[in-house]
């Protein structure tokens, strides 16, 4: 691939992106006292010399926070009882799916009674539908509604969804299955095109409300630190992810819900907490942005010409004489290399499916790991990593995600040997042992043995995951936030179809072996990833200057940006 530069590329520099303007970004000389372009006074040498910490986070990001708190409780409120939900009949003299106070020792709560296979196939594709939907509100968003419009209106058809899914598990819905699961699956359309539709939006969103630009400042010891946007991002999105695991302890108390009420207070929870979403968002004025031309891509043409060392000049206007600019070309020839440095973006998600690991294996104690870590890593780990002079750049802590995950996935693969070799029944289904007496006969191992992958996991993804959302808010531009972020999310979309393709072998006798291919997969893809991306990596501080600086603009764009008054 090319790129938008004048000069031809050297082949040697893959994933490269020349500057549009070599002369206008400060990256490019050797004596250190050029300013930086888009920054407020700091030189080269002081950007490279100068320790960088964070700015203070805009109220308005914690505004954008709780709206995804409030949207994740919703949804893994509701989804992670949907198995029992389907699977199971409803209790002896249940109406609502609860269980009797005497029961609930030993009972399960139930409704449809459909069976594992018909629970574990409506769960999987409500998998994939909403990491395939964030591509409809990332193009709405992009081309049309912008990000704030498109949140508020697909908050309303995700209520809907849940309203919907509330009368579902009413009594007198239960007492017709066969009517009870087909609005169940309409819910589950409505809410997976909502929730798809803002997890496209809210995540560029939040970092959206930070405005500042790179800066010298000196603290009350006297040292003089750079405040740096890039840094502040990073904790930005660290809190964001916090939120996000917040929100799915809401799957805690919906299993009690759903035991001891039955599951349409379980779902009609969720749905008021829902509610939040457009309160708040009616309080928070955000960026707007005037958008030019729907843009678009064909499809032909681009194969056939993105080989060619001048696959991006023709999109440039400057490469145009005087008056013969065409009419369809609006944009500015910083907007060629942001677009050229999404495509790089975009190539490092494609390896993120390959890093995913089982569902049941991280699903409950995972999100507790991560709220305890992230203000570790926020407020010790990377501060002490940026005093020392470390710069773990988002390509390193990528990397570093696949080492943890093959670590957590050793670890796993250690412990089921162990449940095998100490179970009673000596069988390779330790889970099904039973005694003389039916009973549950475990092996005697001490339950928080199995913590540790759960805490690596959870590291794992405060290394790649999170990562992955702050590469995807620096590398794309303004206009194309939301659509780089789907890309992103859909990645998810298709580790749920690898998941589903491994179903065959997610059997217990094979988990030993199948935790330990995970582990292999992971540090071998996660050191392709490494040395495929190496480069992007030593240009960081470049990629991020594209577009920072004073620039032409779309032709008849207006950028409007407004603060929450609060």
């Amino acid at each position: 691939m090319s790129y938008p530069d004048d000069k031809v590329v050297d082949p040697k520099a893959v994933g490269r992106v020349s500057d549009i303007d070599d002369d206008k970004h400060a990256y490019s000389q050797d004596d250190g006292s050029s300013i930086v372009e888009g920054s407020e006074g700091v030189t080269q040498h002081e950007l490279d010399t100068l320790r960088h910490v964070a700015d203070r986070l805009p109220y308005a990001a914690w505004l954008v926070a709780v709206v995804e708190f409030a949207e994740r409780w919703s949804y893994y409120a509701t989804t992670n009882i949907y198995n029992n939900y389907i699977r199971a009949p409803l209790p002896r003299g249940s109406i609502d799916g609860s269980v009797a106070a005497a029961s609930r020792a030993s009972g399960v709560a139930g409704a449809l009674g459909k069976g594992v296979q018909k629970a574990f196939a409506i769960r999987t594709f409500n998998t994939f539908w909403v990491y395939i939907t964030p591509w409809v509100g990332g193009i709405i968003a992009d081309t049309m509604w912008g990000r704030y419009k498109t949140i508020m209106v697909f908050s309303f058809v995700c209520l809907i969804g849940h309203v919907i899914l509330v009368g579902s598990a009413s009594p007198s819905s239960l007492a017709h299955p066969d009517t009870a699961m087909g609005l169940l699956i309409l819910s589950i359309t409505i809410m997976g095109l909502g929730a798809g539709a803002i997890k496209a939006n809210v995540s560029p969103m939040i970092a959206e409300q930070y405005t500042g630009k790179l800066r010298k400042e000196t603290l009350p010891s006297g040292e003089v630190v750079i405040k740096s946007p890039a840094v502040t991002i990073q904790g930005i999105y660290l809190w964001f992810y916090a939120a996000i695991n917040f929100g799915s302890c809401g799957a805690i108390s919906a299993s009690f819900l759903a035991r001891d009420h039955g599951y349409w207070t379980a779902f009609l929870v969720p749905t008021c907490i829902f509610m939040i979403v457009p309160l708040v968002l009616l309080t928070l004025r955000v960026i707007t942005l005037a958008l030019g031309p729907v843009w678009s891509i064909n499809p032909v043409a681009t194969i056939r010409g993105i080989r060619g060392p001048d696959f991006w000049k023709p999109a440039k206007p400057s490469s145009y004489p005087d008056g013969q600019r065409p009419a369809k070309i609006t944009w500015d020839d910083e907007f060629v290399g942001e677009v050229a440095r999404t495509l790089n973006a975009c190539s490092v998600f494609l390896f993120f499916p390959l890093n995913g690991t089982p569902n049941d294996l991280i699903q409950n104690l995972n999100p507790i790991a991560i709220i305890v870590m992230i203000p570790i890593f926020d407020y010790f780990i990377y501060p002490f990593l940026r005093r020392k002079g470390i710069n773990f750049s988002p390509i390193k802590r990528i990397y570093a995600g696949f080492l943890v995950a093959g670590l957590a996935m050793v670890y796993a693969a250690i412990v089921q040997k162990y449940l095998f070799d100490m179970s009673p029944c000596h069988d390779l289904n330790p889970s099904e042992c039973v005694n003389a007496d039916g009973d549950p006969n475990p092996a005697p191992l001490n339950v928080w043995i199995i913590s540790g992958p759960y805490i690596l996991v959870g590291m794992a993804e405060i290394f790649a995951s999170i990562t992955s959302l702050e590469y995807a808010f620096t590398k794309a531009p303004q206009r194309m936030k939301s659509v780089v972020m789907a890309f992103s999310q859909f990645q998810n979309a298709l580790s749920s179809a690898l998941n589903f393709a491994l179903t065959a072998v997610n059997v217990e006798p094979k988990f030993t072996w199948l935790f330990g291919s995970f582990a292999v997969t992971a540090w071998v893809v996660g050191t392709i990833f490494f040395f495929t991306f190496r480069d992007l990596d030593r240009r960081e501080l470049e990629l991020n200057a594209i577009g920072a600086g004073e620039r032409e603009g779309f032709k008849g764009e207006s950028i409007q940006r407004a603060r929450a008054q609060v």
